[in-house]
This record gives C-alpha cells, sequence and structure tokens, in this order.
C-alpha cells in the first residue's frame, strides 16, 4: 500500500467550533440594545428543541474588529456573551492533533479582545457591568464524513489520536484514558461517531448541525452556575465574617420595615432571583427533543458536571434560605417586643392620665 493510502497519511476535512461563554454582568437590556444604530443584528435561528426562555439577541461583531471566524455573537438578557468561532481544516488528524493546542489559545485571545469590543460599546445598558466575572470555553471538532468510512473503522484506525485530540494532548494517552474515553461514544446512524469529553467534543456526523446548539447552551450553562457559585461563595464568606450587618432599626418598625432594604433582604431577592434562572436553564430543552438530542445532551451535561454544580449552588442557597430565615424570626420577634412596649407604654400613660384627672377633683 503506498503512503498516501495509509490510514495515517489520510487527510480529513471539517471544522473546528470553539464556544466562549462570558458573564459580563447581572443583566443585559436586549430592547435599548437591538434599537442602537451601531448595533447591526443578525437573523435568528431558534433550535427547535428549546424552549423560549432565554431567547438571545444576535448581533454583528462591532466595527472595526479584525476576526474574521467569528460566526456567532449572542447576548443573553441575564448577563452573559455567547462567541463562536469556526476554523475550517484539511489535514491528516495525527496534524491536527499537532497544531490543536495552538489554535485553541489563538481563539482564546482573540475572544477576549472581540468580547471587550462588545463590551465597551454595551457597558451602559448592562447592569452591575464587569469585564468579565467568568469565562468558559468549549472545542466541537466535527471531521466530515468520508463515504468508505465507518464509525467502527474510525476509532479502531485513530482511536489513540482521538482520544489526545479531546484532552488537547499531543502524546498518544494511556490505554485506560482512551478506552474510557471512547466508550462513551455515541451516534444515532451507523456511520456517526460523536465522543464527548470534559473540555471538548469529536463529532463525525454530516448532519451536525442541530447538535451544535447543545454545546453552546450547555456551556452558557456551565459559565452561569459556576458564576452563581463564586457569588454565593463570596456572601457566605460575608456572613461567615460577620461582614454583613444586621437589620436596621428601622426594619423592626411596622409598615415602616416593609420599605427597608438590608443585607439580609438583599440575601432573599438574590436567591429567588438565582432559583428562576437557573430553573429556566435546566428545563430550556423541550421534553419532546428527539431520544438523540437528549441522550446527546444528558451526556454532555455529564462531562461538564452541570449536576454538580447545580448542586453546591443549590446547597448555598439553602444555607442562604436559612440565614433569611433566621433574620426574620429576628425581626418579627422584635416587632412583637416593640408592639406590646408600646402598648404598655400607652396603658402607662392612660393610667397617668387618669390618675392626675383624678386627684384635680
Amino acid at each position: 500500500m503506498a503512503d498516501a493510502q495509509k490510514p495515517e497519511h489520510r487527510k480529513y476535512t471539517g471544522n473546528i467550533f470553539v464556544y466562549y461563554a462570558f458573564d459580563v454582568g447581572d443583566d443585559i437590556n436586549l430592547e435599548q440594545i437591538e434599537n442602537l444604530p451601531e448595533i447591526i443584528t443578525r437573523p435568528l435561528k431558534v433550535s427547535k428543541h428549546f424552549k423560549g426562555y432565554h431567547i438571545p439577541l444576535s448581533i454583528e461583531l462591532p466595527h472595526p474588529h479584525s476576526s474574521s471566524r467569528c460566526i456567532s455573537t449572542k447576548l443573553y438578557n441575564f448577563g452573559v456573551f455567547s462567541l463562536c468561532y469556526k476554523i475550517p481544516f484539511n489535514q491528516t488528524l495525527s496534524d491536527l492533533r499537532a497544531t490543536l493546542n495552538d489554535i485553541d489559545a489563538e481563539f482564546r485571545e482573540q475572544s477576549v479582545e472581540d468580547a471587550q469590543l462588545i463590551f465597551k460599546k454595551l457597558r451602559n445598558f448592562i447592569k452591575q457591568a464587569r469585564f468579565f466575572h467568568l469565562r468558559t470555553s468549549y472545542v466541537v471538532i466535527q471531521v466530515d464524513q468520508q463515504p468508505d468510512i465507518v464509525s467502527t473503522e474510525l476509532k479502531k484506525d485513530f482511536g489513540n489520536i482521538i482520544a489526545s485530540l479531546v484532552r488537547f494532548e499531543t502524546e498518544t494517552l494511556s490505554e485506560y484514558q482512551k478506552n474510557e474515553i471512547l466508550e462513551s461514544a455515541i451516534g444515532y446512524y451507523r456511520g456517526d461517531l460523536i465522543i464527548i469529553d470534559i473540555d471538548s467534543a469529536f463529532v463525525y456526523d454530516d448532519e451536525y448541525d442541530e447538535i451544535l446548539d447543545l454545546f453552546e447552551f450547555a456551556n452558557i450553562q456551565h459559565v452561569e452556575l459556576q458564576y452563581y457559585d463564586r457569588v454565593l461563595d463570596m456572601l457566605l464568606n460575608k456572613v461567615y465574617q460577620r461582614e454583613v450587618s444586621g437589620p436596621p432599626l428601622k426594619a423592626y418598625i411596622p409598615l415602616l420595615g416593609m420599605f427597608t432594604k438590608d443585607p439580609v433582604s438583599s440575601l432573599g431577592l438574590l436567591r429567588v432571583e438565582i432559583s428562576v434562572i437557573i430553573e429556566r436553564l435546566e428545563s430550556t430543552l423541550k421534553a419532546t427533543a428527539e431520544a438523540y438530542i437528549e441522550e446527546t445532551y444528558t451526556l454532555l451535561a455529564q462531562k461538564l458536571d452541570l449536576k454538580g454544580w447545580k448542586e453546591s449552588v443549590t446547597s448555598k442557597l439553602e444555607i442562604i434560605k436559612d440565614i433569611y430565615q433566621v433574620h426574620q424570626n429576628k425581626i418579627d420577634v422584635n416587632r412583637e417586643d416593640l408592639l406590646s412596649l408600646l402598648v404598655i407604654i400607652l396603658i402607662a400613660i392612660e393610667l397617668v392620665v387618669g390618675i392626675l384627672s383624678y386627684l384635680k377633683h
């Protein structure tokens, strides 16, 4: 067999999709941004598998910019920018493995430049704006299917390279690591192959458009769960260090306390806000989604440990709920004591007035 015909010398075509999610604030006013003359919106194709809880605003990168590979820029109202880059390739899988780390490093830097460009234009429309609170990324290596190569042959001939690719390694992994990565492979048709790992996925499927939305969405979930986990950590540290003061005096006064904002009440409001957003993010995938879509998303969520991050956030929300309840009980008890004291004072005043009136007669 000539060298050009050997499996390791065969060139493959495809694309590398790199997704970045930046948390830049608490809230983005999409309606105002959409009406800005300097912002050019793009048509948005919403996947049939997702509910319309968090429909983003799709825009073009503000000019001037030097990013030719950015194919998607989306703004989400809960404070997230999502950017996607598409890098085509035509090379052997071994050569792709050797260059993947350089591609990843290049677009990490590019994504920061592009996201910062958007942020500078829109920071006045972002609540609690900051560039940036947190960033996550996910890489999808999409390889075009070859009519004479099915997924089983691809795994057999290139299993070592594919396993290294999804781990961003340039050397061959151990047999144990390779088998662990390849055992989670899934596919819909006979020739399909999808391997999902922690930071990247390998997709050997011509009809890949539908599942790309899953990778972007899971990456957004990942950044939001990490962000909320970090916010709750900081708040709980303040509570533990007694940096959060008790309710102000006017909070104990009936009616007037309704209009009082204090740190503990803010914790309660934050708990509700985070719970609502997480619940909607988690239930965005429709229950009627195809089994293959659900299987892919379930595996992706498992690899990103979305369940673990959610449990961490939920646990901290419960702690905050308990803290809020303790402080609320303290306010209620003190209000009752205050009312009792006022009643006693009024009775005493009435008694003194009665005695004085009697003495005058």
